[in-house]
């Protein structure tokens, strides 16, 4: 027997499956029997005329597709998502996670996002840094030179409206916004920096200049992470950018070498020459003192010359002849008084003279104690004047 037998579903005494056709004709007469228009008698077989009623007259079907009808408004929305509800395609409100309801379709719809996933761009590759994408990797710094570099940008939505209404595709939004903030924050520093010591702080920048470009156009993400996956220069000139890092490398190694030959003698000099100032203000506080104590002194010689000058000048040659005879090897020996027993200080002449002073011959005359003959001094008129009478002169009379 063929599918498409118009009368399959009519033998056997109606012991088969009923036509749907017929069954469409049985629902319409229900509908019409229930809201007060004439039946239509089945045709054929199959199911009775007559319809299952609820006490109070009511009907079973309607009943039915109402309760599924009113069931299609229930939805869950799991923990990371939230639920946008849209009434007649306009937003009414934003639902947490947990079992919600909305009215039915058409009347209103939901749309469930995922808010707490973090999505992923990469900029300048796909899947690999070795598949680069040159058209997005080479920038040109700030010193002129071309380099290459590759990043991630890992972004979560903050609000999801913003990322339903006022965004077409969140990942060339991401990409535009991630690509323009790079090549900025790269053209304005020199490329040393970029490669080297600057790298977190160039992701920390472009990370931030992104984030202001998506929050002007109102797209609800929010960036979380820019990774620097590679920064290297071009193929093509990788070599000679080798040799001129290890230039750069000589360089500053010869001028680390400098700095601490530099730390060496400079504090060393600055040390001599603190040295050098302290003897000299030691020297300066000695010479005035010095100067100070003389004056003082003449002042006081010059007061007591005024009261005896005789005394005083024969007191000042005195001792003047004593200070530099007291420094001489020599023995002055008063002859006057006739005294032929000398006493010779051998030890005062060997210790005066470091214990190179030739030793007199046996046989010399010997010469008197110092302190018993004092040595004779010649004044200008060449006359002898032994100590003792000097000190046993009397003073002359003050006036």
């Amino acid at each position: 027997m063929a599918w498409n037998d118009p009368d399959w579903g009519k033998k056997n005494n109606g012991s088969g499956p009923p036509d749907l056709d017929e069954l469409w004709r049985r629902f319409n007469q229900k509908l019409n029997e229930r809201f007060g228009g004439k039946g239509v008698p089945p045709s054929g077989g199959g199911m009775p005329g007559g319809r299952i009623k609820l006490p109070g007259g009511l009907s079973v079907m309607p009943l039915l597709v109402a309760l599924v009808w009113f069931g299609s408004g229930f939805y869950i929305v799991d923990a990371g998502e939230r639920g946008v509800v849209l009434r007649f395609g306009k937003y009414v409100e934003t639902t947490t996670p947990g079992p919600r309801w909305h009215l039915p379709y058409p009347l209103e719809g939901v749309e469930i996002v995922k808010q707490e996933q973090v999505r992923t761009v990469e900029v300048g590759y796909r899947n690999n840094v070795k598949s680069k994408v040159l058209k997005e990797s080479l920038m040109l710094t700030d010193d002129e030179n071309i380099i290459d570099i590759q990043f991630a940008v890992q972004y979560t939505l903050k609000s999801p409206e913003d990322f339903l209404f006022n965004n077409r595709s969140s990942e060339e939004a991401v990409m535009g916004a991630a690509e323009t903030a790079i090549r900025e924050i790269v053209g304005k520093n020199k490329m040393d920096f970029v490669l080297y010591e600057g790298r977190e702080a160039v992701a920390a920048a472009a990370s931030k200049l992104m984030q202001e470009i998506l929050d002007r156009y109102k797209t609800g993400i929010s960036i979380s992470k820019v990774t620097m996956q590679n920064a290297q220069p071009p193929e093509q000139v990788q070599a000679a950018f080798d040799d001129a890092v290890k230039a750069g490398q000589d360089r500053e190694r010869q001028k680390n070498e400098g700095q601490a030959y530099a730390n060496d003698v400079i504090p060393k000099a600055r040390g001599n020459a603190s040295r050098l100032l302290q003897e000299a203000d030691g020297y300066k506080q000695r010479v005035i003192a010095n100067a100070q104590g003389d004056a003082s002194r003449f002042k006081q010689v010059v007061a007591e010359y005024s009261k005896a000058p005789k005394v005083t000048r024969d007191r000042m040659y005195l001792d003047t002849m004593q200070q530099m005879l007291s420094n001489s090897s020599k023995v002055l020996v008063d002859q006057k008084n006739g005294n032929n027993l000398l006493y010779l200080p051998l030890d005062k002449l060997i210790q005066a003279s470091g214990g190179n002073a030739p030793v007199p011959e046996i046989g010399a005359p010997t010469k008197q104690p110092a302190a018993e003959t004092p040595p004779l001094v010649q004044d200008n008129a060449g006359t002898a004047r032994s100590r003792d009478a000097f000190r046993s002169r009397e003073r002359e009379v003050r006036p």
